[in-house]
């Protein structure tokens, strides 16, 4: 037991990993203990990208280097430490921006197909939020029908992938200095497709050997993912499946419902699980699992797909990253339905040891050892049913012990940009003022947006939970995305009446006027544009600044995984936002290369990287950054009140 909780904090996981070792069921707790991390390879030293290597140049410890040791510390072709780990880095970001852009073609499309009509099932669900974005982008509407206005909205959007001049559309949402900075600098994006494929040029072996030249273009793919890419698939699902609005739920194995047929949708494109969401409720289906002995199908998510269902339609998270294998081995799990992004090929292997189905639904994402049944989206619904008919059958096949957690936590979900204007100014009078007054006030002393994974090398939730707890306790409102707002969620701070126990009095006032939780759940990992959204609603609003940069507010991922949190985490940068990663950093092999993230960037971009794998150490950071910024504003001490007579309103006059 001692040994399990070194691995998670969360005591259905412990619960679950004391059952897998029971079962003789290896999972990725497991696999973390006995794969050591390479140590040159995660301080960003290690470069794979020719076959003359791998050509590992690992700064020695402990003492100086004279230059002429220094130059002769270089790859096969003559690369620098700090060329590779610059170039590593500009890779990870490039991969994200792929990852999060594939995603955000792949909605484009099926935008564009509901439109026409030819992907039955789906449909115009935010007219409110579908004009909004035809008059942004310059689609005429007059009494056209809403269908004729998405097609046109779908192709604009569309073509900002394979754009190859000018600049994204999204981009003028930015503050107008912020914009004009990208300008100076040279990295407003221009295409989505253009920056990835030109970012991996630049990194190919002989071209960009520059290593602040690559850190540089390495900003504007990011920027094509934050204000593209992701931007451009969260408004299009907001669209396509409504835009999301405070909805209770459930979270952890607990959820799950040992006479039910559970299927778990895990992944992070919502088309499935939203037909998945409406099929599990149609009688037919309902009688069809009653026929096998169950007493009906309960539907549940894993990661960032779980936060899309969960915003839209309520249903409850069985878990974030950590946790994809832990519900397999509750015994009671028919299904793992599965499409793209944060699916460990182990879960195959865990599977084996008992009676769950691993079906992959996405033709970019098969795994060897699982059955593969294409989801169809211009089918939807019969696709979705056949999907769910294999879960069915497999409900006869359980055997061996049944073990769910008793364990699950309330939470509220479903903060967007729009909501919390509604929120904070009423339906009428939607309005970022509120927040503005009480931070310039001091009830609120910033913001702080907490993302990001799970992480093996570190304790399971630990880190998370951490950092958000000694924020909201210093009055800093959090905004959480994907994994990270999973842990807060099961640790209970997604409720409003966690602002009374756990954050300072001045946040907990505001929270307690508002009726809203201190840690507000935004979406799943793609969905990180919307604090970009509501960063630039604070600006625009006033009082604090006119950029991203003059904000008190910062952002984190204490533990972070994989290449799109490199991602985010730049385009968090590269928009003005103070950023700290916990875990490790891939490049604190080049002293130079970290000096430039941490230091130097500031000055172009006025904001930067740090790396603090101590939670509380990186929370004293955020603080610090929020303080300075308060500072700055002049809004770092408190205002005398004073009641004016009608003599100093006349003098006003």
């Amino acid at each position: 037991m001692a040994e399990e909780t070194k691995k998670s904090i969360d005591p259905a996981t412990i619960q679950m990993l004391e059952k897998a070792a029971r079962d003789g069921c290896r999972v990725v707790f497991d696999r973390a203990e006995s794969t050591k991390a390479c140590p040159i390879g995660a301080e960003g030293n290690c470069c794979s990208i020719c076959a003359m290597g791998p050509c590992r140049v690992p700064v020695p410890k402990g003492r100086e280097e004279t230059p002429e040791q220094k130059k002769n510390r270089t790859g096969v072709c003559g690369a620098t430490a700090e060329t590779i780990a610059a170039r590593n880095f500009a890779r990870k970001i490039a991969a994200g921006a792929a990852a999060h852009g594939d995603h955000g073609r792949k909605v484009t499309d099926m935008f564009i197909a509901a439109a026409k009509g030819e992907a039955p099932g789906y449909e115009i669900k935010d007219e409110q939020k579908l004009l909004q974005l035809a008059l942004e982008l310059g689609v005429t509407i007059g009494d056209r029908s809403n269908n004729e206005i998405a097609l046109d909205v779908g192709e604009i959007l569309r073509a900002e992938f394979g754009k190859q001049e000018g600049e994204l559309l999204m981009l003028k949402r930015a503050p107008l200095k912020r914009q004009e900075l990208w300008r100076k600098l040279g990295i407003a994006p221009r295409g989505i497709d253009r920056e990835i494929v030109e970012t991996m040029h630049r990194t190919h072996m002989g071209v960009d050997q520059d290593y602040q030249d690559l850190l540089h273009i390495g900003s504007r793919c990011a920027l094509a993912d934050g204000w593209g890419g992701s931007m451009i698939a969260t408004e299009l699902q907001d669209v396509m499946f409504g835009t999301p609005t405070p909805t209770h739920s459930q979270i952890n194995l607990g959820v799950m419902d040992k006479d039910a047929v559970n299927v778990i949708i895990h992944g992070h494109e919502p088309a499935l699980a939203e037909m998945l969401a409406v099929v599990s409720q149609d009688p037919e289906m309902i009688e069809y699992a009653k026929s096998k002995g169950a007493s009906g199908i309960n539907l549940a998510g894993m990661c960032c797909t779980a936060n899309e269902v969960l915003m839209r339609h309520g249903l409850p998270i069985a878990g974030n990253f950590l946790q994809q294998e832990l519900a397999i081995v509750t015994g009671a799990l028919e299904a793992m339905i599965v499409d793209v992004q944060c699916i460990m090929q182990g879960i195959v292997d865990v599977a084996q040891c008992y009676h769950t189905k691993i079906i992959t639904t996405d033709a970019r994402a098969k795994i060897q050892g699982a059955t593969h049944i294409e989801f169809i989206e211009h089918d939807a619904i019969e696709s979705a049913k056949s999907i769910l008919r294999a879960a069915i059958d497999n409900f006869p096949n359980r055997s061996g012990e049944v073990l769910i957690p008793d364990v699950k936590a309330d939470l509220i979900a479903g903060f967007s940009h729009e909501t919390i204007n509604y929120l904070l100014g009423g339906m009428y009078r939607a309005s970022y003022r509120p927040l503005n007054d009480n931070i310039i006030n001091g009830r609120i002393r910033g913001v702080a947006g907490v993302v990001g994974c799970n992480n093996a090398r570190t304790t399971h939730d630990d880190a998370h939970l951490t950092m958000v707890k000694e924020l909201i306790k210093n009055d800093v409102l959090v905004i959480q995305t994907g994994c990270s707002a999973m842990a807060l969620a099961k640790a209970g701070l997604m409720v409003p009446e966690a602002a009374a126990l756990y954050a300072g009095p001045g946040l907990a006032e505001v929270c307690e006027t508002v009726g809203i939780p201190p840690v507000l759940h935004l979406g799943a990992c793609i969905d990180n544009s919307r604090i970009l959204m509501a960063a630039t609603a604070m600006v625009k609003e006033g009082g604090l600044g006119d950029d991203i940069s003059d904000l008190p507010a910062a952002g984190a991922a204490p533990e972070w995984m994989s290449e799109k949190a490199i991602t985010i985490g730049q385009y968090f940068v590269a928009s003005g936002v103070f950023t700290v990663f916990g875990v490790n950093f891939p490049t604190t092999g080049s002293k130079e290369v970290s000096d430039f993230l941490f230091k130097d960037m500031e000055d172009m971009y006025g904001g930067k990287w740090a790396f603090e794998p101590d939670p509380l150490e990186a929370a004293r950071l955020m603080i610090e950054h929020i303080d300075k910024k308060r500072k700055a504003l002049g809004i770092d001490k408190a205002r005398e009140r004073v009641l004016y007579d009608m003599a100093m309103r006349r003098e006003l006059e």
